[in-house]
């Protein structure tokens, strides 16, 4: 029942700019938008107003004791145009970045977050070789302007999500269906990350910083076979595994481009990451090349399954591949009334601790309730809840267990009683 943090690890939340600040900016999500593609007709422009209410959001996260804080840039908004740069909202960024650390609050800054300037997209985007350069002047332009107050990066986040959804499946813009065109940025990406390690620490050397630490948000499930006993679907399942994420980890890591991945920039290998981020959410039982869900499990209001000790097994396997401080950059769920999230951060949170591995961060995911990409507002993952005429941030009751457990450091009796022991999953 009751668990300590690991000794020195931090807690923290983790955001998308996309998702929260709101604003048309001209990027492939307003875009997406405009088109009716989002589920639930809500618009990103009209999101929860953080790019004007930031100073509230920091003054609430450090109410909660948060020691860690992911956000993310929106390159469509410092970029409108190729080659001009948003001077203010460079600005607006370096001023609460400044407030966080004042609070004690680390950030840790996300480049490339899903989203694309419609300008990018229309060029083509991360499908073709030659407009990767404007994605590594972003790089440049990141550490140029933030890399005096920023030592953590992410790169890219989930880029086999990106890839995907973007371009095997059709739900993400572009809105494409083509095998080849979900490789082809898998191996940009892989690429763009590589050289983007290169610039970020070069840069920072160059001011004289020695702590730099760049990384990849990585998206990793658990593939499990729909039945153990049967070899289809064991091999369907390592099979699902290897193409979505194992081979790409491999390339993103070490420089290594297994089949199908080709490193068309001949690239030399070696190790490009400081730590392993980690974004664990769920299970998938597979019974051939795809997802399922497992029946008669616990699931969350998108019907995800809750699998607990899938966050260390996929920390596990990416040990493997380079041992590495581990960052679990996004661990949460859609639990739209707040029914059973302290009991999810409670069970994550404790394989977490409970374990040899070497866990250093955790960042909950998310701050609030946010835009959740094509489900658009009607999927709840915040810890505080945001009113969607007034804009009011209050803490929801997972929050204040979060915020129970850093400042405790830890689960007690008293703690599980009172949040916890009474919440159940529906299993379905």
């Amino acid at each position: 029942m009751e668990f300590r943090l690991k000794e020195g690890m931090r807690l923290g939340v983790a955001t998308a700019a996309t998702q929260i600040e709101g604003g048309d900016v001209n990027s492939n999500w307003n875009d997406w938008y405009r088109q009716g593609r989002i589920k639930d007709g809500t618009d990103p422009a009209a999101d929860n107003d953080h790019w004007e209410k930031w100073e509230e959001d920091v003054a609430v996260m450090a109410q909660m004791g948060l020691q860690v804080y992911r956000l993310g840039i929106e390159w469509a908004r410092i970029v409108p145009e190729p080659g001009k740069v948003d001077e203010e909202a460079i600005a607006c960024y370096r001023r609460e970045i400044l407030a966080l650390k004042e609070r004690n609050i680390a950030p840790l800054l996300t480049i490339h977050h899903f989203t694309n300037p419609m300008w990018f997209e229309n060029m083509g985007g991360f499908t073709k070789r030659e407009n990767l350069h404007h994605y590594l002047e972003l790089v440049e332009l990141t550490a140029d302007c933030f890399g005096d107050l920023v030592s953590d990066y992410i790169t890219i986040n989930e880029p086999n999500v990106y890839a995907t959804n973007s371009f095997m499946f059709g739900m993400w813009p572009p809105g494409r269906t083509s095998l080849s065109d979900t490789i082809r940025v898998m191996e940009n990406m892989a690429y763009c990350h590589i050289k983007a390690y290169e610039i970020l620490h070069s840069k920072r050397k160059a001011m004289g910083y020695t702590d730099t630490k760049v990384g990849v948000a990585n998206h990793l499930r658990v593939f499990a076979p729909k039945n153990e006993k049967n070899i289809c679907h064991r091999i369907s399942a390592k099979l699902t595994e290897y193409l979505f994420q194992g081979a790409l980890l491999k390339a993103m890591s070490l420089g290594k481009f297994p089949f199908p991945l080709r490193n068309f920039g001949h690239l030399p290998q070696g190790e490009s990451s400081d730590f392993n981020g980690v974004n664990y959410y769920s299970r998938s039982t597979v019974s051939g090349i795809g997802d399922g869900v497992r029946e008669n499990s616990p699931r969350n209001d998108l019907n995800w399954e809750i699998y607990p000790a899938g966050i260390t097994e996929c920390a596990a396997k990416l040990q493997k591949i380079l041992p590495r401080p581990l960052w679990i950059t996004e661990n949460g769920t859609c639990d739209n009334d707040d029914r059973f999230r302290s009991r999810y951060i409670y069970e994550h949170l404790k394989q977490v601790c409970q374990s040899d591995l070497p866990f250093e961060r955790y960042y909950h995911w998310c701050f609030c309730d946010n835009f959740e990409w094509i489900e658009g507002n009607s999927a709840r993952f915040g810890l505080v809840s945001v009113d969607p005429v007034t804009r009011r941030r209050t803490v929801k009751n997972s929050g204040n267990f979060y915020a129970q457990i850093i400042a405790r450091g830890g689960v007690d009796k008293e703690l599980y009683d009172t949040f916890v022991s009474k919440q159940e999953y529906e299993i379905r």
